[in-house]
C-alpha cells in the first residue's frame, strides 16, 4: 500500500497495492504542477481524505484537488461517472515517499496535442 500526504498533512491518499506505472504529462496544467499520476477508480484502490479546493479548466471533465492550507496538488478526479458508473481518479505520487515509488516505471504522456 502506498500513502501520500500534502506537506501539512491535511490531505492524504492511500493506493491499495502498487501501480503498474506512473504518468508524467506535459499538458499546460500538469507540467506546472510537476506531478506523477497513478490511476484507478474512486473508492476502489484509491481512498482520499482531507479538505480540498478544486481547479477545473477547459472542457471541465476533471478537477484538480489541492490542499487549502498548503496548496499542494494531491489528485485529479473525473467530474462525471463513466458508462460503467465508475469515476476515474489519479493521485500525485510526488506526495509519497520517494523510495517507495522509485521502482515504478514512468510513462510520458504527450498532453499538449
Amino acid at each position: 500500500m502506498l500513502r501520500g500526504a500534502c506537506h501539512c498533512g491535511t490531505v492524504t491518499w492511500l493506493f491499495d497495492g502498487m501501480p503498474d506505472s506512473t504518468t508524467v504529462c506535459n499538458c499546460t496544467v500538469c507540467r506546472r504542477y510537476g506531478v506523477l499520476w497513478a490511476y484507478d477508480y474512486e473508492g476502489e484502490r484509491i481512498k482520499i481524505s482531507g479538505d480540498t479546493a478544486t481547479y477545473s479548466w477547459g472542457d471541465r471533465t476533471i478537477g484538480f484537488y489541492f490542499c487549502k492550507t498548503f496548496g499542494c496538488v494531491a489528485y485529479w478526479r473525473a467530474l462525471e461517472l463513466n458508462s460503467e458508473a465508475r469515476r476515474r481518479i489519479a493521485v500525485n505520487l510526488r506526495l509519497a515517499e520517494p523510495d517507495e515509488v522509485a521502482v515504478i516505471p514512468v510513462y510520458r504522456f504527450e498532453g499538449l496535442v
